[in-house]
């Protein structure tokens, strides 16, 4: 057994697609077929179910890719740990956000204390954080919706209030709080499908009876939050979201019935190994929340 053979069964299982698996490993489909063949005859079992011209992970298979992730994770820490004994990217920290409205600030503040520090940061759907989490490529995700999964740790950071914002002119713009059933028919501008932020609100919507007529769908809240303010629709907002926000004419209003609240938190691999710069960013994120949280309590009793 290969490597090599390793890499290409993780790559054919996770498309179940020969055609689109050898072109992504930009080899010959017959060469991929028969080291595939030659894996499946190793190790005495067939990893997929065929049928004609499709192929699918058959359950031999799922419990294999599960190992073979688990090596390859393994084997990426321990080029990390090597890379670090040779004076390489010990300084890089790569973090994955579903809300990167709270970067600038947290990013910039470590910056300060830590100014040969380097980020990398990706703007990911859950999903696709915590399979980056699994397989060692990055070192934290900060995320609206807990991730769980084996050896993965999820550690609360604040937990905020969601609002509604609507046009200047809007009907409930003389409102400071309002039921979510009372919005039933709005045209709604959401974040994608897929993000944490789209799938906890689609939630409080159902919560309240009905779901959400999505105007307009995007991945950024600034471009959002101005197509609220040109009239095009209603959307919601986080509290923290709501507080970067400079100069917006749009309005705020609390909403009383259902809850609607989120908690972000920290995640990360407890099978990872870090780098001294990921190391103290992980208590920094925490004070940092910590100071935040109290901020907003204060600003709230005034």
């Amino acid at each position: 057994m290969e490597l090599l053979q390793l890499q290409y069964f993780q790559t054919v299982a996770h498309l179940e697609h020969m055609t689109k698996a050898a072109e992504k490993l930009q080899i010959a489909q017959p060469s991929l077929s028969k080291t595939i063949s030659r894996l499946e005859e190793d190790l005495g079992v067939t990893l997929f179910d065929r049928e004609h011209r499709k192929i699918r992970l058959n359950a031999a298979g799922r419990k294999f890719l599960n190992r073979v992730e688990r090596a390859f994770a393994e084997l990426n820490e321990g080029r990390r740990e090597i890379e670090e004994l040779s004076d390489h990217d010990q300084k890089n920290i790569t973090l994955a956000v579903t809300i990167p409205r709270v970067l600038p600030d947290l990013l910039g503040t470590f910056l300060t204390k830590y100014p040969d520090v380097r980020f990398q940061q990706f703007l990911k759907s859950i999903s696709s954080m915590k399979q980056l989490l699994i397989e060692g490529e990055i070192d934290y995700c900060i995320s609206s919706v807990p991730i769980e999964g084996a050896d993965i740790k999820w550690e609360p950071l604040i937990t905020e209030e969601i609002y509604l914002i609507v046009p200047p002119n809007h009907r409930l713009a003389g409102r400071e709080s309002i039921e979510l059933q009372e919005v039933k028919d709005e045209p709604f501008i959401s974040m994608n499908t897929g993000f944490g932020f789209r799938s906890l609100t689609d939630q409080f919507c159902l919560e309240a009876g009905f779901v959400q007529h999505i105007a307009f769908e995007g991945d950024e809240p600034a471009v959002i939050s101005d197509l609220v303010r040109k009239g095009l629709g209603i959307a919601f907002v986080s509290e923290l979201t709501w507080l970067h926000q400079s100069g917006t004419s749009s309005h705020k209003l609390r909403i009383t019935e259902p809850m609607c609240q989120r908690t972000i938190g920290l995640a990360w691999s407890e099978k990872r190994y870090f780098t001294p710069a990921a190391e103290q960013f992980r208590p920094f994120v925490m004070d940092y929340f910590s100071a935040v949280n109290t901020a907003r309590l204060k600003k709230k009793e005034e």
